[in-house]
């Protein structure tokens, strides 16, 4: 789910509390608690005090259809908390029916500290790991196609010089399969965990290094040479490390880089217009705001910074609107058959944790919607949507550390659990 890296012990205590209220199995499964990816590690920024005042939450809504759908305002007064717990701006981003044929964005705060603009439905972001529900996307296509098997060996599907296994063999892509990497089970160490590295990407060494350049080989050689969490298949533990894996995969198999095949096999098909893999450039497209993080006891502008250090993992850039595009045709059936959608939300391995690329939240009023979300420097994102994807919220901070974990699940709480909704349904309600 996150890119981030270190886990004092408060924040991991929080985003515990978070789990065994919000995080629980598929639709249809008896309730379980489980425990989310790992929790990000920096403290919250400190209110700032060299910039304007937070402007005041805006609400824009397209023409509505003719139902009619009004989103409930606790949805734009949990954008509010998030800002009054630390966050320099919040938006968020409703869609209902597929097509957005109903829309309603709001925002609260600053997109920029400094000149105190608001955000915009079409700023860009980066959006950490909601890369991987788009990198396993392509990864189930491909074995609808039967280029491979979620049985198959990570390691039979490789390019050439990529390692395979660390020192004495204790970390071995050969022992792991496709599904394991999909799912978080296959043991292999978190590359973004390594001490030295955390340092270079999210710590104290982040102004000496935001700009240097990292291999997929690189970070994965990093990781291999690191003991496995447990053995392939034992159980679930989140790793950015798989998804750099499956990166490859994509490659090898395919011919092409990662991100050239999600352009042709997702983007495109789905219209995300707005959405992009950019490599080792620096820079966010035109409009965009600043983004945050919390350094020590400095609150430092994370804007730009080469994102090769997440490639598969997190290296996308996107929009409210391209997320909600994209979960739309995803959940809708739009991108895979439906033998792979099944794949998609099956958890049975991870004990309700996560299925292949999708996780599910069971929300205080008993709906589960589906879903997503991702941090990166500067940066939080989440999408949830219901399973059908018509009816689908995207939010995000420009900060990538919530004060108040809680505060996300407010956002999905607001907007998929009011006491009654405009169209006559309540929150009680399964989707």
């Amino acid at each position: 789910m996150r890119m981030r890296l270190r886990r004092p012990a408060a924040a991991a205590a929080a985003f515990a509390a978070l789990a065994a209220s919000t995080l629980t199995a598929c639709a249809g499964d008896p309730p379980r608690t489980h425990v989310p990816p790992p929790a990000t590690g920096h403290r919250a920024p400190a209110p700032a005090t060299d910039h304007r005042a937070p402007a005041p939450a805006t609400d824009h809504r397209a023409p509505a259809p003719a139902t009619g759908y009004r989103t409930p305002a606790p949805a734009t007064a949990a954008l509010h908390r998030l800002v009054a717990d630390g966050a320099p701006g919040a938006a968020s981003l409703v869609t209902r029916g597929h097509g957005s044929t109903a829309a309603r964005f709001a925002t609260a705060g600053v997109a920029d500290l400094r000149s105190g603009r608001r955000m915009t439905r079409q700023d860009h972001f980066r959006a950490g790991s909601l890369t991987k529900p788009l990198v396993a996307t392509v990864v189930l296509q491909l074995v609808a196609e039967g280029k491979l098997t979620l049985h198959d060996a990570a390691a039979a599907h490789l390019p050439p010089g990529v390692p395979v296994t660390g020192d004495g063999g204790r970390s071995d892509l050969r022992k792991v399969t496709v599904r394991q990497l999909l799912d978080h089970t296959s043991g292999l160490f978190n590359y973004t965990e390594d001490r030295r590295l955390s340092r270079q990407l999210y710590g104290t060494g982040f102004g000496a290094h935001r700009y240097d350049h990292h291999t997929p080989a690189e970070l994965l050689r990093t990781a291999l040479g690191h003991p496995p969490s447990a053995a392939p298949g034992a159980r679930y533990r989140y790793s950015n490390t798989n998804y750099l894996v499956l990166g490859l995969i994509i490659q090898a198999v395919t011919g092409h880089p990662y991100a050239a095949e999600i352009r042709r096999r997702v983007l495109r098909p789905a219209g995300l217009r707005q959405t992009s893999f950019p490599g080792t450039d620096p820079a966010l497209p035109q409009p965009h705001g600043r983004g945050y993080s919390r350094i020590g006891d400095r609150q430092v502008d994370t804007t730009s910074l080469d994102p090769s250090r997440a490639g598969a993992a997190g290296e996308m850039i996107t929009t409210l609107g391209d997320l909600n595009r994209f979960f739309s045709a995803l959940l809708g059936g739009a991108l895979l058959a439906p033998r792979q959608m099944t794949e998609l939300r099956s958890d049975k391995h991870t004990g309700g944790a996560y299925g292949l690329g999708l996780y599910a939240t069971r929300l205080p009023c008993g709906v589960t919607v589906w879903g997503h979300n991702g941090d990166i420097n500067g940066s939080f994102a989440q999408t949830a949507g219901t399973a059908d994807g018509r009816h689908l919220v995207s939010f995000r901070v420009n900060t990538d550390v919530l004060a108040r974990p809680l505060d996300a699940t407010d956002v999905l709480t607001a907007e998929f659990c009011p006491a009654r909704r405009a169209d006559g349904h309540t929150g009680k309600a399964a989707p």
